[in-house]
């Protein structure tokens, strides 16, 4: 357990790239190695004295989610949300910029997507560039 962390969890809900819950998620859950939780403590605890915290967003990815994504990248004609998500990237070519994977490192639960939140009392949490999940092509990248 990570005292203060904000769980987030996208894909048990429908605000994310493909638009809709993903296959595998259960519950709005964060699980995670011990290691991995150890490594977040500390990041808190430090994020903590400067008056931020985290927030996680995706954490263990079953692999049936894995394959959800797949899929859903191979359906061309789902555009649901690309204007939200990917408006410079074709769809075609999510794989080969590596933004969709057959496999994913989420699945060995050490792996987490995270951003920073302003603990109570602050104004607003810092401007991470981009909203979660946000494709962009390799020309914006640059």
């Amino acid at each position: 357990m990570v005292d203060g962390l904000v769980v987030d969890m996208r894909y048990f809900g429908a605000d994310n790239f493909v638009g809709t819950r993903i296959d595998g998620y259960q519950a709005p859950r964060c699980l995670l190695t011990r290691p991995a939780a150890v490594a977040l403590s500390a990041a808190q605890r430090d994020l903590t004295r400067r008056g931020l915290g985290l927030k996680v967003l995706d954490c263990y990815r079953p692999t049936r989610a894995v394959a959800h994504f797949a899929r859903w990248a191979r359906d061309l004609a789902d555009m649901t949300r690309k204007a939200d998500y990917y408006p410079d990237v074709d769809k075609r070519h999510l794989f080969r910029l590596g933004y969709i994977a057959e496999r994913s490192g989420h699945s060995r639960g050490s792996t987490v997507d995270i951003t920073l939140v302003r603990r109570a009392g602050g104004e607003g949490d810092p401007d991470m560039g981009t909203r979660f999940d946000f494709f962009q092509s390799e020309i914006m990248a640059q």
